[in-house]
């Protein structure tokens, strides 16, 4: 496993790009906690927070596909950069001004979550690029599944340690003053400024043009669902058994066990068309979400956690090669930002849908919601088997560029674009 992910790093600029895109995402892991921690710091009530929070988000959703076609369109340092600039200038422009008043509060989230740059999209569209073999880049997304787990787990207590050390306004500074720091290592390094995209086809649709896309699209908004509905599921569990604590490890569980298994998945390669691996996958991660139902002990719950977060990052990781894959010529970062939009909408949507399960029928129906979500992102993926079994959109690509005599050959290492 070691032996995997260490050639990965060793790979020139394979590191700086994987810590640079976390670092540069750090804003937009951490916003939720700093935003909430700054408004009741500010006198502000939880509905105003959670209000100002939503507006960041859905602007964060909007922004990233359409920054996304804009860095395929026009490179990663002219779009990514002064996107992070405007985001934390914004950012800043919150923390000075406070929720008074309240429209320039608002207007500060829309900008702010509008311009977070697609980092996440940006790095894989890198790492076709800066890896050494075409085998390695699967292991590498699986790499970048589990480091988003790190993240979001160390970026709360990141938060919390400067509110606590010194306030909630310079926490929101610090971390939005950072992520423009990581983005800045992305955007002058080497791969970063000598990326292009590959020429495209001009169409209003960009990404969404591909069947297999639009598929894939549906089955990991219903993963989202799960995601967020979970998170709100074990807010009245917690409350009968421990309090604040007991969530705060069945949080933490969830990241352990997508950790653990995003690691063990990396750690080999696969056989056979990653279409069909993800719909296993997809099966395994439904029904270990079934026995969170159960809701056992607080020990046991936290071990029934870590089980259900095991296959996240590889269904993730499974699904970025399906994207790269998929994805129309010349629209692979927007490809990637539209996937982190998707999931970030799903969540939402599993949040809202969680609240009103649990009012009814308390947190065990509250935790069938994850279950019942992936069992419908199976049914999408078995529904549309034969849309994700289509022709790749690079074989395609390049079929027809073998039968052109005019046309230049290009790189079939990945569909994804490279240098």
């Amino acid at each position: 496993m070691a032996t995997a992910y260490g050639e990965i790093l060793r790979a020139r600029h394979a590191a700086r790009l994987l810590v640079g895109t976390l670092v540069g995402r750090l804003p937009n892991a951490t916003s939720a906690i700093a935003v909430v921690l700054f408004v009741r710091a500010e006198g502000g009530t939880y509905s105003l927070a959670g209000a100002l929070v939503s507006v960041y988000g859905v602007a964060s959703a909007v922004g990233q596909p359409v920054l996304g076609r804009l860095v395929d369109l026009f490179g990663q340092p002219r779009v990514q950069l002064p996107a992070a600039l405007v985001s934390a200038l914004a950012m800043a422009l919150f923390a000075f001004s406070g929720t008074d008043p309240l429209p320039l509060a608002y207007a500060a989230m829309v900008a702010g979550g509008l311009f977070t740059p697609p980092l996440e999209g940006g790095l894989r569209a890198l790492w076709p690029s800066v890896l050494r073999r075409e085998e390695q880049v699967p292991a590498a997304y699986a790499m970048d599944a589990v480091a988003q787990e790190v993240m979001f787990t160390v970026g709360p207590l990141l938060v919390t340690l400067c509110a606590s050390l010194w306030s909630e306004r310079a926490a929101l500074l610090v971390v939005n003053g950072v992520g423009v720091l990581g983005a800045l290592s992305v955007v002058v390094s080497p791969p970063s400024r000598a990326w292009r995209s590959a020429l495209r086809e001009a169409h209003w649709l960009g990404a969404l043009r591909s069947p297999a896309l639009l598929v894939l699209l549906g089955a990991l908004l219903f993963v989202g669902i799960a995601m967020g509905s979970i998170t709100v599921a074990s807010v009245p569990y917690a409350d009968g058994h421990g309090g604040d604590v007991v969530y705060g490890w069945l949080m933490a569980a969830l990241g352990l066990g997508a950790l653990v298994g995003g690691l063990a998945y990396g750690a080999r390669e696969w056989a056979g068309v990653p279409e069909r691996r993800l719909r296993v996958l997809v099966a395994f991660l439904a029904v270990c979400y079934v026995p969170l139902m159960l809701m056992p002990g607080a020990v046991a719950m936290v071990a029934l956690a870590t089980l259900a977060g095991v296959f996240l990052a590889p269904v993730l990781a499974c699904a970025f090669v399906i994207v790269d894959r998929h994805a129309p010529r010349g629209t692979v970062t927007e490809a990637f930002s539209w996937l982190v939009t998707t999931f970030t909408v799903g969540a939402s949507v599993g949040t809202g849908v969680a609240g009103p399960v649990v009012e009814a029928g308390g947190a065990v129906w509250g935790f069938a919601v994850p279950g019942v979500a992936g069992g419908v992102s199976l049914l999408v993926l078995l529904v549309t088997g034969r849309v994700l079994a289509a022709p790749a959109v690079s074989a395609v690509v390049a079929s027809s560029s073998e039968n052109d005599p005019n046309r230049a050959a290009e790189p079939r290492f990945s569909s994804g674009d490279r240098a």
